[in-house]
């Protein structure tokens, strides 16, 4: 009885619908074995829903099985040629079983003589399916190319969104809950002063779900959120990003603002208040980190905080470690100093601050002129890029790559645009609040926690060095005023 061996394969749901499914090629190569007065020794299948890897494993275990039993086999079946090989490499392949090893190479439904008239046959049909794959392949790389272009996703869409059908065409929309999360993460490594580690142990202790199969959000999967930047409306595609039609989740200042963080490449999980470089040394100018220290007290375990420069064991170095309560003391002092309890003291100090506004605001105006023309030229320089790419001057990669550069500028003016109008209106009314919020510094340090404490550190300081045991910072304006102190020498009696 004769024996051969089969390949059934299918490689794409149309095919199937056409008739070429794997359960119509398996029965049409079973019936021509049995034609034949033989059997089918060993069947390979390939199916749609295997990877390119999976494939490729079936074509080779299928060559080594046909060589290795070659003197026992009458025959390699296949449907079709296409069905075969999907390329002239490996249709070669198949070929060299028939001249090397002696096994017939049959297509059931497109027979052909085992002469130079039929191999020359069953090339131009295998040169034909090659070439339907590799257009297949450019109109479907063309084809997602378009769909980003217009602005779309070509596959499931990131964490956040959600794919939905709507009038017979698959679109993207924000996921309520997920962009919750994500807004979350955001405010907390921006706002907040978490690093990575910090952002995923806070956001896992506030009981927020991940996805319904992995409650806890992952540290990976947290740190490509905070570089997504589907979430300020964009879409990535072959390394390069497009404007796309979804929604932002995130505002582009609370993005910018990460992504200057993210660049210090600062992962260590550290809540300490002066500590994620808040302060340098006043020695070598490097960092001043913290350390927890857990020591042992008759009424129990007790935490113990204290700040040193990074280099602190470098020969020559001093050798000074300074408690966090040390720190706390000065800072006081300083909130102490902002302090003004003479109230007509205070309604001048509110008088003077409005009148500086408005001097401000007139600067503000002429800074707003620069960058709207500044703007203006970004546009025609986008403009002028895309004249380039429609006359082929440049390829796709650079256009992209220039384009998303030409964006982040323009959007960064925007943004510096608005501060400025925002401004302003408002530049008064916050010079009263932050007077306001200088009265009550203290009370508010002495009843908050870390976070608290330490935006008020940003709001009030600019920068800090560490002298020895010394806190020196540079305070903000016009918290800087208030800290001087009246300085009755300096005033006309007044």
């Amino acid at each position: 009885m004769k024996q051969f061996v089969a390949l059934a394969r299918v490689s794409s749901r149309e095919q199937e619908r056409e008739g070429f499914s794997l359960e119509i090629q398996e029965d049409a190569l079973r019936g021509f074995a049995e034609s034949q007065g033989g059997t089918i020794f060993r069947l390979f299948r390939i199916a749609e829903t295997a990877s390119k890897a999976d494939e490729r494993k079936t074509f080779r275990e299928l060559l080594a099985f046909t060589k290795k039993h070659a003197v026992e086999l009458d025959g390699l079946l296949v449907y079709k040629v296409d069905r075969a090989a999907r390329n002239l490499f490996d249709f070669v392949e198949i070929e060299r079983l028939e001249s090397e090893y002696d096994v017939p190479f049959i297509c059931i439904s497109q027979p052909t003589d085992n002469n130079p008239a039929g191999r020359m046959m069953r090339r131009t049909l295998a040169n034909m399916a090659s070439f339907y794959t590799e257009q297949q392949s450019v109109d479907v790389r063309e084809g997602l190319s378009r769909r980003v272009q217009e602005g779309w996703f070509v596959g499931l869409a990131p964490y956040g969104y959600r794919n939905v059908r709507k009038n017979g065409r698959g679109v993207v929309e924000i996921d309520a809950e997920q962009a919750d999360n994500i807004r979350r993460i955001f405010h907390l490594y921006a706002y907040e002063n978490h690093t990575v580690d910090g952002v995923v142990k806070r956001i896992n202790s506030e009981y927020r779900v991940f996805r319904k199969s992995q409650p806890k959000f992952p540290r990976s999967s947290v740190h490509n959120f905070l570089r997504d930047r589907a979430y300020i409306g964009e879409i990535e595609h072959k390394g390069n990003w497009y404007p796309g039609k979804h929604k932002p989740i995130i505002d582009r200042s609370t993005w910018d603002r990460v992504q200057v963080l993210m660049g210090d490449q600062n992962y260590q999980s550290h809540t300490l208040t002066y500590g994620g470089e808040f302060m340098r040394c006043a020695h070598c100018g490097k960092p001043v980190t913290g350390e927890c220290k857990t020591k042992k007290t008759k009424s129990g375990l007790k935490q113990y905080v204290y700040y040193r420069c990074a280099r602190y064991t470098a020969k020559g170095h001093p050798r000074h470690r300074v408690p966090e309560r040390e720190l706390d003391t000065q800072m006081l002092a300083i909130f102490d100093r902002m302090r003004i309890d003479d109230e007509s003291v205070r309604d001048w100090f509110r008088t003077v601050l409005a009148s500086q506004t408005r001097d401000m605001q007139a600067e503000s105006m002429s800074k707003r002129s620069e960058l709207q023309r500044q703007s203006t030229l970004l546009v025609e320089q986008q403009d002028r890029l895309l004249n380039m790419r429609l006359s082929h001057e440049i390829d796709e990669d650079t256009f992209g790559r220039k384009a998303t550069e030409l964006r982040d500028r323009l959007a960064s003016i925007k943004l510096q645009l608005d501060a400025i109008d925002r401004s302003h209106d408002e530049s008064a009314e916050l010079a009263s609040k932050v007077f306001e919020l200088s009265q009550t510094l203290r009370d508010k340090w002495l009843t908050s926690d870390y976070d608290i404490k330490r935006r008020i550190l940003e709001i009030v300081c600019l920068n800090c060095t560490l002298d020895g045991a010394t806190l020196c910072p540079t305070i903000r304006k016009p918290f800087d005023v208030l800290a001087e102190g009246l300085i009755s020498k300096n005033s006309r009696g007044d």
